[in-house]
């Protein structure tokens, strides 16, 4: 008898070579039928952004020490994305699972804490055995469920009843639609607790240093600049050839020109001495103060890198001379410095 060897992964996903679908909807009808379920759970979130959802927050806000999200299973999964989007968006806040709470981690959580306890049904066991913990130390209790009748909603100090009768699983086993409500819940709790602290782009990149907008938002020039031996500083009154050989020996394409005390009195540039060339000019001996562009664009240390970036961009030039408040040069900052540290 011959065999047949398995279907690889792309013959089974070929539509030619797939069984055909069972009578009644086609499975894209079940996926579409799916999402819809999921969506409609998501828009009933509508109806229950009441006077109890504002309550909701404003107990968040004047939290004195953290959310602590806790839940378990698929609700757990959501529970602890909770607390990562509270923290990201400036309210601290971590995750405590209900079974290893009931084995130590309770003292993790404290009377200044908020828990918020998110269970489909609201009969999580283990849940509603960390209940007279909570009520000893004082520590409030918001429930988020699709069960507003259950005991651990009737042990909570606020609930947020999600309403959610059915699942998008068409054995209405799997938690589908419930965790979906859950998730767009939670996050929707996170950012009215951002837009009732006035939590702007700034404070986001405190806590996303790591990210595009942080680096953005927190870079300095400062951070980014050559300074002290890699700063090409030289006199108004000395020979061009002393300003080529400081370019030269701190490889940047220009130099700050300095008056008599010291100051900034203006740039002299790799373009500067092309175009000095060019026009037959030979002389190195003569004073760079005779060649360099006088007025420069320049910035302080904590200008912002995106704004130096806007300026060097707007002229269209590539290096930017770096003063501090007594106009004395003390950095040099090139345009790929800054493009380097990701900043666009």
């Amino acid at each position: 008898m011959s065999q047949h060897p398995p279907k690889t992964g792309l013959e089974a996903a070929d539509p030619d070579r797939a069984p055909a679908a069972p009578e009644g909807l086609g499975l894209l009808d079940h996926a579409r039928k799916f999402v819809r379920v999921e969506a409609e759970a998501v828009a009933g979130l509508v109806d229950i952004l009441d006077e109890n959802f504002l309550a909701v927050i404003a107990l968040l806000a004047r939290c004195p020490g953290r959310i602590v999200t806790t839940g378990m299973g698929k609700a757990g999964l959501i529970a602890r994305k909770a607390a990562a989007t509270f923290a990201s968006t400036g309210a601290p806040a971590y995750y405590v699972h209900p079974a290893e709470s009931l084995h130590g981690d309770l003292g993790m959580i404290t009377g200044q804490d908020v828990v918020m306890a998110f269970s489909h049904r609201g009969a999580t066991e283990e849940l509603l055995r960390m209940v007279p913990y909570l009520k000893y130390i004082g520590t409030p209790l918001v429930l988020v469920t699709s069960n507003g009748e259950s005991e651990l909603a009737r042990q909570s100090d606020l609930v947020l009843n999600l309403r959610v009768e059915r699942e998008a699983c068409p054995l209405n086993l799997a938690p589908t639609a419930s965790t979906t409500a859950m998730l767009a819940l939670a996050d929707t709790l996170a950012l009215t607790l951002l837009q009732d602290r006035g939590f702007g782009p700034e404070d986001f990149a405190v806590y996303h240093p790591g990210g595009a907008l942080g680096r953005r938002l927190l870079t300095r020039v400062a951070d980014l600049m050559h300074s002290a031996e890699d700063n090409p500083v030289v006199a108004e009154v000395a020979p061009v050839r002393e300003a080529i050989l400081q370019m030269t020996s701190t490889k940047m394409a220009a130099a700050s020109i300095i008056d008599g005390e010291g100051r900034l009195a203006g740039f002299f540039t790799d373009g500067d001495l092309r175009r000095y060339l060019m026009q037959g000019g030979s002389d190195l001996a003569i004073p760079v103060g005779k060649l360099m562009t006088r007025n420069p664009k320049r910035v302080r240390p904590e200008t912002m890198a995106v704004k130096a970036l806007e300026i060097l961009r707007e002229h269209k030039i590539i290096e930017l001379p770096v003063v501090d408040e007594d106009q004395h040069p003390v950095g040099i900052i090139h345009l790929h410095d800054i493009t380097r540290a990701g900043i666009i």
